[in-house]
C-alpha cells in the first residue's frame, strides 16, 4: 500500500474544486499551501492526465484574482486593526511585514505582480495594497497579470516536471517536485530580506520622514 500525502488526497477526492479553494483561500491572506496544490496539480496532469493542465491553469489564474480581490478588500477596510491584533497568530513578525512595507511603498504596483511569485508576499501583497488604500483598478490590473503569469509558468514548469520524473514511484515524483520549488523561493526570499535591510541600513532619513 502507497503513501499518499494530503495534497494528493485532496486532488484525488475533490479535483479541481481543492486546486480553487486553496489558491484562493492563501491569495486571500490565509496560510495554507495554495503553490504547493499548483504544482502537485501540475505535476499530476504531467503524469497521470487525471486533471487537464489547461484547466489547471485556468482555474489556478481564477482562484488567485479572487482572491486577492478578497484579501485587498480586508485590507482596505480593516487591514491595520487586524494586523495589530491577529499578525503574532498567523507567523507574521515584525521583520516579514517590514518587508511587505518596504516593497509595497517602494514598487506600488509591481510589488502585486511580482509578489505572487514570492511565498510571503503571495499570501500579503493584496492585504497590503487595501491597507495602504491603493486604487482599486490600478491593483486589479497588476493582480489579473501576476495571477495569470503565476499560474501559467507554475503550471507548465510543474506539467513537464511531472511529465520528466514519472518514472519514479508514487508519493516521491510529487515530493521531487516540491522540493525543486521549495529551494528556489526561499532562495528569493532571502535575497529580498537582504536587500530591504541593506536599503534601511543606509537611508536613516527615510525612517525619519
Amino acid at each position: 500500500m502507497g503513501i499518499h500525502l494530503p495534497i494528493e488526497h485532496l486532488l484525488a477526492t475533490y479535483g479541481y474544486l481543492a486546486l480553487f479553494l486553496l489558491v484562493a483561500a492563501e491569495s486571500t491572506g490565509i496560510p495554507l499551501p495554495g503553490e504547493t496544490m499548483l504544482i502537485a496539480a501540475g505535476v499530476l496532469a504531467g503524469t497521470s492526465h487525471a486533471l487537464d493542465i489547461r484547466w489547471v491553469i485556468a482555474i489556478a489564474s481564477a482562484a488567485a484574482i479572487v482572491g486577492d480581490n478578497l484579501g485587498y478588500w480586508v485590507g482596505r477596510t480593516g487591514g491595520q486593526r487586524l494586523l495589530a491584533r491577529y499578525g503574532r497568530y498567523l507567523r507574521l513578525d515584525e521583520k516579514r511585514l517590514a518587508l511587505g512595507r518596504w516593497l509595497f511603498a517602494r514598487y506600488g504596483g509591481r510589488i502585486v505582480f511580482f509578489g505572487r511569485f514570492v511565498s510571503i508576499l503571495r499570501t500579503w501583497a493584496a492585504f497590503l495594497a487595501g491597507s495602504n488604500a491603493m486604487r482599486w483598478e490600478t491593483f486589479l490590473l497588476y493582480n489579473a497579470l501576476g495571477g495569470i503569469s503565476w499560474a501559467s509558468i507554475y503550471g507548465l514548469l510543474s506539467y513537464f516536471l511531472g511529465a520528466r520524473i514519472s518514472e519514479l514511484e508514487g508519493p516521491m515524483r510529487l515530493v521531487s517536485a516540491l522540493l525543486l520549488v521549495a529551494v528556489a523561493i526561499r532562495k528569493g526570499e532571502s535575497r529580498l530580506m537582504a536587500t530591504m535591510e541593506r536599503s534601511e541600513a543606509t537611508s536613516p532619513g527615510d525612517r525619519a520622514r
